[in-house]
């Protein structure tokens, strides 16, 4: 049997995805979560994702929730957004930060716990205020000198722009390219925000929210992308000034945004979740992650996404869409062309650049985005991954059964 084939069968000890879901994702300090504290949101998705697929909140076993840039690492937020969810105090919950693949590794670390028979059904999630927490004060004041001697850490605190700098200079990735490249994001989640793709996905939330141009408090319904903006062109993007460098190439419509936002996916053993009579959107196969050279750190889907695919046993051509982090288009590109994987495979609805990023709860949000698209097009095997802060790369690979 292929390695694809292979992949396809349905085992009892499986691990499934039976829902995913996220918030809109906003712009920081300017968008619809900008006067919300990121435990709202997230305990909005926790809530939708046991309450979609009727399961008894009470038989969630464990929660970890991806989480970058909170004080404290958001363990207590964390806490209690699941309490207030109706998640009763029986299950426990656990933040971690693996910088931007943190969703991904909260839902890897529960996926592990139902594989090492630990638990039947778990929660892995994500969330980001970076209204909140994104800037220099996220960082410590000072750093020991004995470590920092080691140029590859020191390496680790070069700003991420300066990082994509390197890469489109280490490996030609031209201006030009970058821009088309974004401005292909864009179109693409405008098409997709337009024709309601993502109304499966999002869970519209209804915040307090500040006028800035009238200072009055009202109350909205956060429920799309307020990221996401038609009619940007190559041309368009040619006109704006590089951010991080003089000459460089890389400025604010070729970067990820700075975003606020949440994303859960439930995750359960099958046999577990065929009992209870749960819905199967998919199974959640196995997911890696790598270490790169901290000063292109962009790089890391490139070594990040073959590991994976090996694991699961299939190739890059078994793979029918991917969904890869735009955190700059420079290394968005570098990881898709040294990959060989097509453009057109790529990040049909958008990504980073177009959607926005919200640290720690990307690699959660790509699931949930990863099973619309299959949905739509009936695409069975996906990879998503993103490059991590300070040199790593991570990839998982998932099989949607809808």
């Amino acid at each position: 049997m292929s390695g694809k084939a292979a992949l396809l069968q349905k085992r009892d000890d499986d691990v499934v995805i039976v829902s995913a879901l996220r918030t809109a994702v906003t712009k920081a300090r300017k968008g619809g979560f900008k006067d919300t504290q990121p435990e709202e949101y997230l305990a909005a998705v926790l809530k939708a994702v046991y309450t979609a697929a009727k399961l008894d909140p009470r038989l969630i076993e464990d929660i970890a929730v991806g989480n970058v840039l909170p004080a404290g690492g958001g363990a207590t937020a964390a806490r209690m957004a699941a309490l207030y969810a109706g998640i009763p105090n029986t299950t426990a919950v656990n933040t971690l930060n693996r910088q931007c693949s943190s969703g991904l590794a909260a839902c890897n670390q529960i996926a592990n716990e139902i594989r090492a028979g630990e638990i039947d059904i778990g929660i892995g999630a994500g969330v980001e205020s970076m209204t909140n927490g994104y800037g220099p004060g996220a960082m410590p004041e000072k750093f020991s000198d004995a470590v920092l001697s080691n140029q590859e850490s020191a390496d680790c605190l070069i700003p991420m722009g300066i990082t994509s700098e390197n890469v489109a200079e280490d490996f030609n990735i031209s201006r030009e390219v970058q821009d088309a490249f974004s401005a292909n994001s864009f179109a693409k989640a405008a098409a997709a925000q337009k024709a309601g793709k993502f109304k499966r996905e999002i869970v519209p939330v209804t915040v307090k929210w500040t006028d800035p141009k009238t200072n009055e408090e009202k109350e909205i319904t956060v429920a799309h992308d307020d990221g996401v903006r038609d009619g940007v062109t190559a041309q368009s993007l040619a006109k704006l000034k590089p951010a991080f460098k003089k000459d460089g190439t890389t400025h604010a419509g070729s970067a990820s945004q700075v975003s606020d936002g949440a994303a859960a996916v439930l995750l359960a053993r099958r046999s577990v979740a065929k009992r209870l009579g749960l819905p199967i959107l998919g199974k959640f196969v196995t997911a890696v992650a790598v270490g790169v050279a901290p000063r292109i750190m962009g790089v890391g889907p490139v070594y990040a996404i073959p590991r994976a695919l090996a694991k699961a046993g299939i190739t890059l051509n078994d793979v029918d869409f991917y969904e890869i982090n735009e955190a700059f288009a420079s290394q968005a590109v570098y990881s898709i062309q040294t990959l060989k994987i097509p453009f057109e495979k790529v990040n049909l609805y958008g990504g980073g650049i177009s959607i926005g990023h919200p640290l720690g709860a990307t690699g959660a949000r790509q699931i949930a985005t990863g099973l619309t698209v299959a949905k739509d097009t009936g695409g069975k095997v996906f990879v998503t991954s993103m490059c991590v802060g300070s040199g790593m790369g991570m990839a998982s690979v998932v099989v949607s059964e809808q």
